[in-house]
């Protein structure tokens, strides 16, 4: 899909690699600029085959090329790859690509077609711009601790959100940035940063907040303006979540899976405000009967009766999981399985790809491009 398309990253961490992950695996070419020591996500673990979990997740399918943008051969060497390329990203600390010479509006200039995108944290301009941006961090700053985690304490959503966020907004603006050439014959400038792909992200709580003057509380695995909706423990020790959605579905939950008939009818909870204001002596009656079936007893009956539930599964389970997508990649001379990307193209096939060694690729890709 994207084959024939070069892509240049000087990029470490999460969000440019997972930007650039999406683009090599539609085809395009990436050449990952690396540290003598390489990407510092190398060295987050080791437990995949010797190999970070982080860096075997982000970069499959691409080049290294190790480049010391402080030596001068080999600072040329790269902005002569970058003035033949269809994309360049780099999230650099803020300025530093700027002052190596190799800025995204300096690179430009010498390549009208060129597609730049700049990540940061905070973004290029502003006070916090040199701010250092972990994903935690961001998380905190942008106001989605406060709505995640149980009543009495915050809580950080256990995966790099706020990165996956940002590499998700960089990849779809790239996209449109080259159908824009295609129309136009010419580059994009495009910024990106962690803090604004969050704060997007919690404009529902944010609207909430402002113009609905209330507050939005944790409630955990709960649901502020529904219930019942949460995780109710079973017979064999596993959680089961329900959401109800309508007055069908709460009728059929008393009488059809609960075996309480009455329930529905009870004062306390036949309308749904009186089930919100009332939520934890009904939560008490479902706790109370769940507890004495097992998980598949009760998924059964829910299913048969269409109320939205689900398992709550550990990692373990999810390995297992009948719906779960894999694919293959190659480290050293090893194959590993991994969750498969989230999009099906139709007609596309999956591609086993490579995890590179740090500097894989350099003799060849210094070769290729001096005879240029």
């Amino acid at each position: 899909m994207l084959e024939g398309i070069l892509v240049v990253s000087l990029e470490q961490a999460v969000a440019a690699p997972l930007c650039s992950l999406r683009l090599a695996e539609a085809g395009a070419r990436v050449i990952k600029i690396e540290r003598t020591e390489g990407d510092f996500a190398r060295h987050y673990d080791k437990d995949v085959k010797g190999n970070s979990a982080y860096f075997v997740w982000l970069n499959r399918g691409k080049e290294s090329l190790v480049i010391d943008i402080k030596n001068t051969k080999d600072l040329a060497l790269l902005k002569k790859i970058i003035s033949s390329a269809d994309i360049y990203i780099q999230n650099l600390a803020p300025g530093a690509a700027e002052r190596a010479g190799l800025g995204s509006k300096y690179m430009r200039a010498s390549n009208k077609k060129l597609i730049t995108c700049d990540i940061s944290g905070y973004g290029q301009t502003g006070p916090y711009r040199d701010m250092k941006a972990y994903d935690l961090l961001v998380q905190a700053e942008t106001g989605l601790c406060s709505v995640t985690g149980t009543a009495e304490e915050e809580g950080r959503v256990g995966v790099s959100v706020c990165d996956v966020a940002c590499g998700m907004n960089a990849h779809s603006s790239i996209l449109q940035a080259l159908y824009n050439r295609e129309k136009t014959g010419e580059g994009s400038a495009i910024e990106v940063s962690l803090f604004d792909g969050m704060a997007d992200w919690m404009n529902v709580p944010y609207l909430q907040t402002v113009y609905g003057s209330r507050s939005v509380e944790r409630v955990g695995l709960s649901h502020p303006s529904i219930a019942p909706y949460g995780a109710y423990m079973t017979k064999c020790g596993k959680k089961i979540l329900i959401s109800i959605q309508n007055e069908r579905e709460w009728v059929q939950l008393c009488s059809s899976v609960l075996m309480l008939k009455d329930l529905s009818k009870d004062e306390r909870f036949n309308k749904p405000t009186y089930r919100v204001k009332n939520r934890t002596a009904l939560d008490q009656i479902i706790a109370d009967e769940f507890i004495k079936y097992n998980k598949d007893i009760l998924l059964e009956r829910l299913r048969k009766e269409r109320i939205a539930c689900g398992v709550l599964n550990s990692i373990n389970d999810l390995e297992n999981h009948p719906q779960l997508r894999k694919v293959k990649c190659i480290i050293g001379n090893e194959e590993v399985e991994l969750i498969a990307p989230p999009s099906i193209v139709k007609g596309e096939k999956n591609r086993i790809s490579k995890i590179p060694s740090i500097g894989e690729n350099s003799i060849d890709i210094w070769k290729e491009f001096n005879e240029k």
